[in-house]
């Protein structure tokens, strides 16, 4: 297959017609990808099965995986959807479009492959504006996890979709770096008070000031749940050497680093600007000066270790405050060791 890609400046030059052409493939049972404000999205009608399998070919993902579905407005989200929540209409209009991701019970109008055969559905209307245009042109509800090969990291830009995907799917949508850089929050709205299944970048705080007590699923990773959200049961977001995460001052860092170094292994270190600037490594990735900009670049940075053939990255941990726990929870589903 040969995949076509727009380029940011294909875009600019003509974006009413590439967003229609995009929008006809996807009406036609093809699968695109594009940005949004978190990562980029692999998309595909959502009520449409044959559709659906083609983003399951092309990633390699898992079928019990459900996945989540874009739409433009609040509407297009209450037609796929039996019972919406009061709390729910306050959080839509605090958060969206954003990245926040409503699971509520389906009405069945989207296809069984991506509810994975449950009685609820992921919907969300995402904050890129390149997305929405999309959404807007096709006028369907359109299901779209993340553009990568499955359990591989998260793509933040249109050349990490190129890099998996590449005749794999029908066309790329470049839009540049996403912002957020983690995938959406995922709250279950199917009971009176609403659980986090998936942090992201709404944090609980964030949520708890719209609607009060808001709750996190003690179940997160366990992986004999049958998951009702993305990232709740494979391992996920993995680079190809190992990552270890390390818990402790940047002196633990260095000790493990030497260590390992000792043993002839090629060593890359990902962590703070602080805990960076005071460590010895052969790669080192600088994650920046606060926890968005750590969990806008984590993605990128572990794609970039595999252009340098380490044998292991090493990653410092951080606070769970805040977008923390959404960053940490990446990084523990895609390391092998957690040192303590």
């Amino acid at each position: 297959m040969d995949t076509k890609r727009w380029y940011a400046k294909d875009l600019q030059q003509d974006e009413q017609g590439v967003i229609r052409f995009a929008a006809e493939l996807l009406k036609a049972g093809e699968a695109v990808a594009f940005p949004t404000e978190t990562v980029y999205g692999l998309g595909a009608d959502a009520t449409n099965e044959m559709a659906i399998n083609k983003i399951f070919q092309a990633k390699g993902r898992p079928q019990d995986n459900p996945l989540i579905v874009h739409v433009a407005t609040a509407q297009q989200l209450k037609e796929l959807v039996s019972a919406v929540p009061a709390y729910v209409d306050k959080l839509i209009e605090a958060f969206t479009p954003g990245p926040l991701t409503f699971v509520l019970p389906s009405n069945g109008r989207c296809a069984q492959n991506v509810t994975a055969g449950l009685d609820s559905v992921g919907v969300r209307l995402p904050g890129h504006p390149l997305a929405l245009k999309l959404l807007e042109e096709a006028a369907i509800p359109v299901a779209a996890p993340s553009a990568n090969l499955s359990g591989k990291p998260s793509p933040t830009t249109a050349d990490h979709v190129w890099s998996d995907l590449n005749g794999r799917i029908s066309a790329i949508l470049d839009g540049g770096a996403t912002g957020v850089g983690l995938e959406s929050t995922v709250l279950d709205c199917t009971q009176a008070i609403p659980i986090i299944l998936r942090p992201g970048g709404i944090t609980k705080e964030q949520l708890e000031e719209v609607v009060g007590t808001v709750m996190v699923d003690p179940g997160l990773a366990n992986e004999k749940e049958h998951p009702k959200s993305p990232g709740m049961k494979y391992k996920h977001y993995s680079p190809d050497a190992p990552l270890w995460i390390v818990k402790g001052s940047a002196e633990k860092l260095q000790q493990v680093i030497d260590t390992e170094k000792e043993k002839g292994h090629l060593i890359g270190v990902m962590a703070a600007s602080d805990t960076v600037s005071a460590i010895r490594a052969d790669v080192k990735k600088d994650l920046g000066g606060n926890m968005g900009t750590v969990a806008s670049t984590i993605y990128d940075a572990l794609r970039e270790f595999n252009k340098h053939n380490v044998d292991l990255i090493i990653c410092e941990s951080f606070s769970e405050e805040g977008i923390g726990q959404a960053v940490m929870n990446r990084l523990k589903k895609a390391a092998s060791q957690y040192i303590q």
